[in-house]
């Protein structure tokens, strides 16, 4: 397919998965759309990081669908198509049942599916409506969900977070067998705790050994991990991985 054209949401964040896993493509020798809500400026920090020339970024708040639209029509004017799509952006917020009021549940809840999943699914639909409409062909295309092992294991302070994930999980499973015939695979990852700007405060609090012990390495991944394992995911070996989800959580949750 030559050089690939990729989009990767949610990937501002310069310690996170998604800038890790535009490198890992890039290092491929992909060029990529850096996908930021609003911090146009870390998007663009993270793209002049990458190996490689042609990258860009693209905004969008993917709780908004006409957003969504736009963003995948930016990557692909500026990229020229899209071949690769890492679905990562994510909203992660904490919201106890016993602690949290009637209309900040609600709230919570309608913002993390709007985003996590809903979101996930507009820029999915978008991206298949370019494959399948262009000149060349969705042939060898790829779509990677990055899910969690929160899906699986129950997340009592984020519960509509470890439901949007399931439901990435199950809509990854969907999406492979629908675009098998079309020549697009698609899998998911479940990564486990991964040690990112976001998990550093939680890391260096008073719950940190705890959460380390969970990891029989004596360790929480490292974000190159994730964005490797995704990278493969998208090469041409992996075809037969589609519908997968792929545990990338150190066996630190088996199931």
């Amino acid at each position: 397919m030559g050089r690939r054209r990729v989009l990767v949401t949610g990937a501002s964040r310069p310690t996170g998965i998604g800038a890790a896993t535009a490198a890992a493509l890039a290092a491929r020798g992909d060029v990529v759309a850096v996908h930021a809500r609003a911090d146009v400026e870390a998007a663009e920090a993270v793209v002049a990081s990458l190996p490689g020339e042609g990258h860009t970024v693209v905004v969008a708040d993917l709780a908004d669908p006409d957003q969504v639209a736009g963003m995948v029509d930016r990557a692909i004017a500026v990229l020229g198509g899209i071949d690769v799509l890492v679905n990562n952006a994510a909203v992660y917020v904490g919201h106890p049942i016993a602690e949290t009021s009637y209309a900040e549940w609600q709230s919570v809840w309608r913002r993390t599916l709007d985003v996590n999943l809903v979101g996930t699914a507009n820029t999915t639909w978008c991206v298949v409506d370019h494959l399948l409409n262009r000149r060349e062909g969705p042939e060898g295309a790829s779509i990677i969900m990055v899910g969690s092992r929160g899906a699986y294991r129950g997340e009592p302070v984020v519960s509509a977070y470890g439901a949007s994930k399931a439901g990435m999980h199950a809509f990854a499973q969907s999406m492979a067998v629908a675009l098998a015939p079309h020549g697009i695979g698609v899998a998911a990852v479940a990564p486990g705790f991964t040690a990112t700007d976001i998990a550093e405060e939680l890391l260096q609090g008073p719950e940190g050994d705890a959460i380390v012990a969970q990891h029989p390495f004596g360790r929480v991944a490292a974000a190159a991990e994730i964005g490797a394992a995704v990278a493969w995911l998208t090469s041409p070996e992996a075809r037969w991985a589609s519908g997968t989800v792929l545990d990338l959580n150190g066996a630190s949750y088996l199931h």
